[in-house]
């Protein structure tokens, strides 16, 4: 009974930073270079209500949920697996953390609390806009999704070493 719900939250794990990944990517990949494409104060503007509006998304329950379960996988998997299922979990999760809450909490949030508090059609806010928040949000948003893209291999790999018994 115990393996199965860790395998099922190994399953759960890859899907969900599947789907974390792919709003990130989706977000770098043309959300960002499209509201950059707008005059800046319309990129500024748009990019404050979307970071106002996410807090009360699924996308967040996702992000931050990952964040809080990576470290009780990583805690079962050092505690009571081994061999590869070990190995793929601990990465995985370590991935999540560093790659994803990390860099989130590092880097996008701080550019994201500043430009909050830009009047959005302000000089300071265009040039933050286009100077900074532009080109390094969107650099940090791609290594995010490329670490939860890596985490959701890592738990596919440890799913699939579980069925194995390795």
């Amino acid at each position: 009974m115990e393996a199965n719900w860790f395998f099922l939250s190994l399953q759960v794990s890859v899907i969900a930073c599947a789907v974390v990944s792919g709003v990130f990517l989706t977000f770098s990949d043309f959300v960002m270079q499209s509201l950059n494409g707008a005059r800046p104060s319309a990129g500024v503007e748009v990019m404050q209500v979307i970071n106002r509006k996410v807090y009360r998304t699924v996308f967040m329950v996702l992000l931050l949920g990952w964040s809080a379960l990576s470290p009780v996988l990583m805690i079962y998997a050092w505690l009571l697996l081994g061999g590869q299922t070990a190995f793929w979990v601990l990465s995985g999760s370590a991935v999540y953390l560093v790659g994803v809450f990390a860099v989130t909490l590092v880097f996008n949030v701080p550019m994201n609390n500043r430009l909050d508090r830009m009047n959005f059609t302000g000089a300071d806010a265009a040039a933050y806009w286009s100077e900074t928040y532009f080109p390094r949000w969107t650099f940090w948003n791609y290594v995010r999704a490329i670490a939860a893209a890596v985490a959701a291999v890592c738990f596919m790999m440890a799913a699939a070493s579980m069925m194995k018994g390795l």
